[in-house]
């Protein structure tokens, strides 16, 4: 009697895995679709797409999990422009650069709230924007990526 039960539950859960599978795998057609469903509300649905998928959940992502994706690519984006923004910050003579650099750099660690976040980095442009030939590319670049990112978690969020 214990064996027999013993390789029914084995069948079952070897049914249950095979449905799964198969599950799993239509979903990842699914899902490409509502990412780019769900991207497509931002301002550049490109920078959106490109993180989701950059990310491993990206794939079976719900509507809230792209949400926290994009905003978990958004905070790794604003770390980074922080350490950009100190280092600069650290390497120039001028005062003003020095002063702007510094208040986009605070404004980044404390930023958490997505649409604050986003009014912070339009207000840090505005400050770096006069010494934008002092700053490198990339820099630059970033800060374009954040606003994009930005927007994209807020239409999302929007949108629940």
């Amino acid at each position: 009697m214990g064996i027999v039960l013993l390789l029914y539950h084995l069948g079952l859960f070897l049914l249950l895995i095979s449905f799964i599978y198969v599950e799993h795998r239509n979903l990842v057609f699914a899902d490409e679709t509502l990412i780019e469903l769900q991207c497509h509300n931002a301002e550049v649905p490109s920078t959106c797409i490109q993180c989701v998928k950059s990310d491993p959940r990206g794939q079976l992502a719900d509507n809230v999990a792209i949400a926290g994706i994009v905003i978990y690519c958004l905070r790794n984006n604003a770390r980074a422009l922080s350490g950009n923004m100190t280092a600069l910050a650290s390497a120039t003579l001028d005062k003003d650069v020095k002063r702007a650099m510094q208040s986009c750099e605070k404004g980044m660690k404390t930023n958490s709230l997505v649409k604050k976040g986003l009014q912070q980095k339009v207000d840090c442009r505005k400050n770096v924007w006069d010494y934008r030939a002092l700053i490198p590319d990339c820099v630059i670049y970033d800060m374009r990526v954040y606003e994009e990112l930005s927007d994209a978690a807020t239409r999302i969020i929007d949108r629940f």
